[in-house]
């Protein structure tokens, strides 16, 4: 008799996963969601580190690839948790599990692209990785009605199928070959749930939860903006311009800060398929645009003394700035009808116009990152006084 209790509680601690459809409405981001995602810096900050080491065409190429091949496993690994997880051994397991896998995948991440042995390692960890993640939703095929479960299948085996091009990529000896798999393995990554069809919009449902960690990933990137001004003030020593071009740069996160939490942040998409592939798709390039731009941080407090911000640099800030203005417009344009934001769609696509201007212009370092600061700052202040006519808060609490 004394041992049923303790079978009984074994068996609830390692309950199956939730099936498709079971939806916690009040769930909110767990202490174990915000280590997981606490790993996704580190590995963000290899790459970023080694962008901010080659401003150039091809370091730009090879960021891009890296960092959608790490959004893609952030994104599979945050969307389980949050429709099949608990607080339950079994999703703790998991959620170590690929902890275990990430720390060796950011060892190899900042020179993947380049270096063979890391290539090499680098596929093999990512391709154990999605092994992993494939059998966790295969976990849930084995919970969901018979309606759900093909679409759990074809799910499993997109997962398989880009494991394998990543582990076929593991054993090519150039490093051409090798990228032009991993950008296969990419297209196929991304694409796996949007095949599904209209499918996908019964399996997934943006909830008030899914939208903080979204949001919380993109606290992350942001993070590397600060981290890109601090590490260039380091190289650059001290002097009243590099300093005064570092406070101006830094500015550059705090407006994109503004404009995504205030017209983004917690907010869910429309329920239409559409939406919510926007929604969710276009947290890739902006998340993305984010982290490329305080990457470039580096290079632009070096260079604050200069009379012209150097084309690599001023192209690499100024156009990650545009790309994250333009993806959040996309994102923005998912919301619901907000009289307060009718115009904010537009506006920040205004700001992503100037800033590609001032990157073919390239003006000194500090008038670069000013007017960025001003074409964000335009944006929210429209806004702001929409709102205020109206009498409404910007900022809903």
């Amino acid at each position: 008799m004394s041992d049923r209790p303790l079978a009984a509680g074994l068996r609830a601690w390692l309950r199956p996963p939730r099936a498709h459809g079971e939806v916690i409405e009040d769930r909110t981001v767990s202490f174990l969601e915000l280590f997981y995602d606490l790993v996704f810096v580190v590995l963000i900050a290899r790459i970023a580190h080694t962008l901010a080491g080659d401003v150039s065409w091809a370091g730009v190429r090879d960021f891009v690839l890296v960092f959608m091949l790490i959004w893609v496993a952030w994104a599979n690994g945050s969307t389980y948790h949050e429709l099949h997880g608990g607080e339950d051994g079994r999703s703790r397991s998991y959620i170590f599990a690929q902890m275990s896998l990430l720390v060796p995948l950011s060892v190899f991440a900042g020179h993947a692209t380049t270096d063979t042995g890391d290539g090499r390692g680098f596929a093999v960890v990512y391709a154990l990785l999605l092994v992993l993640i494939g059998w966790q939703w295969f976990d849930v095929r084995r919970q969901d009605t018979p309606e759900m479960r093909s679409l759990s299948t074809n799910y499993v085996l997109g997962v398989a199928a880009v494991a394998a091009v990543m582990a076929v990529s593991a054993l090519v000896d150039s490093n051409g070959t090798r990228l032009i798999l991993w950008l296969v393995a990419l297209v196929a990554g991304l694409a796996v749930a949007l095949v599904q069809g209209p499918r996908f919009g019964d399996a997934v449902r943006v909830t008030e939860s899914m939208a903080e960690r979204f949001g919380l990933f993109i606290i992350i990137v942001l993070g590397e903006v600060v981290v890109g001004v601090a590490d260039g003030l380091g190289e650059a020593g001290s002097g009243a311009r590099t300093f005064a071009t570092a406070l101006v740069a830094l500015g550059i996160g705090f407006g994109l800060w503004w404009n995504y939490f205030d017209f983004v942040g917690r907010r869910v998409p429309r329920p239409e398929t559409g939406p919510r592939s926007i929604w969710l798709y276009g947290h890739l390039p902006l998340a993305m645009s984010i982290a490329a731009t305080g990457a470039g941080m580096v290079s632009l407090i070096e260079h604050a003394a200069d009379g012209r911000a150097p084309a690599n640099t001023a192209w690499l800030i100024a156009g990650g700035a545009a790309a994250a203005a333009a993806s959040l417009a996309a994102v923005t344009a998912t919301m619901a009808g907000h009289p307060g934001r009718r115009l904010v769609p537009y506006t920040l696509l205004g700001a992503g116009v100037v800033s590609l201007a001032l990157a073919a212009l390239r003006p000194a370092p500090w008038i670069l990152a000013a007017g960025i600061n001003l074409a964000l700052l335009a944006v929210w202040v429209e806004a702001f006084i929409r709102h205020a006519r109206r009498g409404l808060p910007i900022a809903e609490t």
